[in-house]
């Protein structure tokens, strides 16, 4: 704790030896709390000062889906906070061979300081992290993705100031992406609207608890099947690709489904002229979004990658240190 004073951090000590698998778990203070502190090892880490404040902690990185950002991120993270990252293809584990998770979870238990898992099942990810003693962290599921939604926040805040009262518009899948979205969202007071196809909503139980948040923040979710309705002074557009990992089987009907829900010059034009374009990544040019608008002067997608580093890096060092 004296290398944090030393350096003016201060970690969400409320979560200290949590698990992340949704910011619906967490309050509305804890999640600011994360966003200032990301803030904070941003400008510190730039300044090229950053604290190793895990040394001698060891994150084990279990991989059942392709990753770039997630498993970059997490490890050069773990590296500048003077920790361990281990990556751990799932293929190559014994959970790969019918090993129950919940035994996985034990064993690992014994071994690591915390365990990030990307992951195909977000009720397998639950199970890890009822049976693992330390903390798991949720690198991505098929229903959640929150360590994304906190970097697209920590972008937001770093161009717009105060996030609450802001408008961000989603439009597309209702998925892992647009559900962390909506809950980081609500916890900070951003009014959030949501279009997708028909067939492709969110899930219901989901947007209801996020309801609940929001409503205590003052501000509003609104889902709809209309994309302008959506874009219409939207402070921040959002988009994700039409077909994620494991959808391929899909990708033709998605892209007869989605064809009118492409952010093109258009459909921004409905936004506010300061709009920001966000998109996790990676991106289908001329699907999803047009060439002119995701290499365009409104486009962010390069900062909001880099902050998942420095927002990871702030729920690395709540959880462990």
């Amino acid at each position: 704790m004296k290398l944090l004073e030393e350096v003016q951090l201060k970690p969400v000590e409320s979560l200290q030896g949590k698990d992340l698998l949704t910011l619906l778990d967490y309050t509305s203070e804890e999640v600011k709390q994360l966003l200032e502190l990301a803030t904070q090892l941003k400008i510190i880490t730039k300044a090229g000062k950053c604290p190793r404040l895990l040394e001698g902690k060891t994150l084990g990185m279990i991989f059942e889906k392709s990753s770039t950002r997630t498993r970059v991120s997490f490890e050069v993270g773990m590296q500048q906070l003077g920790g361990y990252g281990m990556y751990m293809n799932a293929r190559d584990m014994q959970i790969g061979r019918g090993e129950p998770i919940s035994d996985t979870g034990r064993v690992l238990s014994g071994y690591l300081d915390g365990i990030m898992i990307r992951a195909n099942s977000h009720k397998m990810v639950e199970e890890l992290a009822d049976n693992a003693s330390i903390p798991v962290i949720n690198g991505l599921t098929d229903l959640d993705h929150p360590c994304q939604a906190l970097a697209d926040l920590e972008t937001i805040a770093e161009n717009k100031g105060e996030l609450k009262g802001l408008k961000i518009a989603y439009v597309g899948d209702g998925n892992n992406v647009a559900h962390a979205l909506i809950a980081a969202a609500a916890h900070v007071g951003m009014h959030v609207a949501v279009a997708t196809p028909p067939g492709y909503e969110c899930d219901k139980r989901f947007i209801e608890k996020a309801q609940m948040i929001a409503s205590r923040n003052g501000s509003t979710i609104v889902v709809t099947n209309d994309p302008v309705a959506a874009v219409t002074d939207a402070d921040a557009v959002y988009a994700d690709v039409w077909t994620s990992m494991g959808q391929e089987e899909e990708t033709l009907k998605r892209l007869k489904d989605f064809e009118k829900y492409q952010i093109n010059d258009e459909l921004v034009a409905h936004a506010k002229p300061d709009y920001m374009f966000l998109h996790c990544l990676p991106a289908h040019r001329e699907e999803e979004v047009a060439t002119s608008v995701i290499d365009g002067p409104n486009s962010y997608i390069f900062e909001q990658a880099e902050n998942r580093l420095h927002a990871q890096k702030a729920v690395l060092v709540s959880l462990l240190a």
